[in-house]
């Protein structure tokens, strides 16, 4: 007989989900309110002069690839937490099944830039893994993460060779003038008009991101269960060796990213030198994300900072539906009626404001949420949807005498 799922939470794991959910949405929300392309190629579409530059600078340095690799990891050591290193997985694949169904309706009918599908998929063979040991884990995982590095970074070099000289509307990286206008205009028209082209971009950014990036996402999901089963995540370390790490690992990090973004903007975005500032990114975004979680877990194990980490930590408990109400929230401001329409009108100090503004919102209702019920909304649907029937959301009142 299938045992009800477990609520015992470690705060530490908790706490980083919180930050990395947050942390996500600085980059995703380029791709809720711009075209596609201007992800990569922040040329193609919106100004990126003054203010917007330095917004760019700021996300392309500190954030960019950094929270979803923390995320990754995060959903490799849920798998440990979830099933452990038994046997038998119990519901794990109909859970990521539940979650691939769940992922699909997100991807196609509201958000293109979906990471529900992938994870599925991903978490359906990570959990295989799950009995490697610590040294195996962080083997494939350098493998996987490696090969995936030098294949992308190889593709984008090879821009370098066009004959011709590159186009970046050829290359898929800009879109012509009057295709812009009416892919702008399509969004901005009803959220029934956004469908269709939307769907067929998260097509698209499915398949590149199984084929091309999956490598990165199985290999995130090994170091998680690496770093689970070592105590790194459940902050089990010692402080000293949390501080050495975060120093050493954002030094490293940040400066790669940092140079990064100095080259991106130095030559304009020039997409010659796409191959290098990509690389540095994608080397920079390992070290930094590790560091980023050896200073929550330094900050975890100072019990001064309790109440905040407790307030990130109810946010990560709550980071399925975290991350999809941030969907219905752009979805509702950039896609046209019932929403507000503004795809295409609002710049990247926009952008930013609205974000910081949703985190507000996130950490001041997460906590108040779970004061009352067990789990988030959509946690609690997607448990039910695992096990067959409805799981108690209301937390048990406590009685006396």
């Amino acid at each position: 007989m299938q045992t009800a799922p477990k609520l015992d939470r470690l705060v530490s794991i908790d706490a980083l989900r919180g930050v990395a959910v947050l942390g996500i949405l600085m980059m995703n929300v380029q791709a809720f309110a711009m075209i596609a392309q201007a992800y990569d190629n922040p040329v193609a579409h919106m100004d990126m002069t003054g203010a917007n530059a330095t917004v760019w600078a700021i996300a392309n340095t500190f954030f960019s690839v950094k929270f979803i690799t923390i995320f990754s990891a995060l959903f490799g050591a849920g798998i440990m937490l979830m099933v452990g290193e038994g046997e038998k997985t119990g519901k794990h694949q109909t859970r990521m099944t539940w979650l691939l169904v769940i992922g699909l309706i997100h991807a196609h009918v509201f958000w293109w830039g979906d990471i529900l599908v992938s994870y599925a998929l991903f978490g359906m063979l990570a959990v295989r893994a799950r009995n490697w040991s610590v040294r195996k884990l962080l083997i494939w995982a350098a493998v996987m993460i490696t090969v995936v590095g030098l294949l992308l970074t190889g593709l984008f070099a090879s821009f370098t060779m066009i004959p011709d000289g590159i186009d970046p509307i050829k290359l898929g990286m800009a879109l012509a003038p009057e295709d812009l206008e009416t892919l702008v205009a399509t969004y901005q028209a009803g959220f029934i008009e956004h469908i269709g082209p939307n769907s067929s971009q998260a097509l698209g950014g499915e398949i590149a991101g199984i084929l091309l990036f999956g490598g990165r996402v199985l290999g995130m999901m090994f170091v998680g269960m690496a770093l689970f089963k070592t105590g790194f995540l459940s902050a089990s370390w010692k402080s000293g060796h949390y501080l050495i790490i975060a120093v050493i690992a954002l030094a490293v990090g940040l400066g790669l990213s940092a140079w990064s973004t100095h080259i991106a903007l130095e030559t304009n975005f020039d997409l010659a030198q796409k191959w290098s500032t990509f690389a540095a990114n994608y080397v920079g975004s390992l070290f930094a994300a590790f560091g980023y979680a050896a200073l929550v877990m330094l900050i975890c194990k100072a019990k001064v900072f309790g109440f905040i980490v407790n307030i990130f930590a109810a946010t990560g408990r709550m980071a399925f539906t975290n991350y999809l109400t941030q969907t219905l929230i752009m979805t509702f401001i950039f896609v046209g009626a019932p929403g507000l329409g503004l795809f295409g009108t609002l710049e990247r100090v926009e952008q930013a404001q609205l974000v910081m503004a949703v985190w507000v919102l996130q950490l001041i209702w997460s906590p108040l949420w779970l004061s009352q019920f067990r789990f988030g909304p959509f946690e609690w649907l997607w448990r039910s949807l695992t096990y067959g029937k409805l799981q108690p959301m209301a937390k048990p009142t406590s009685t006396t005498g």
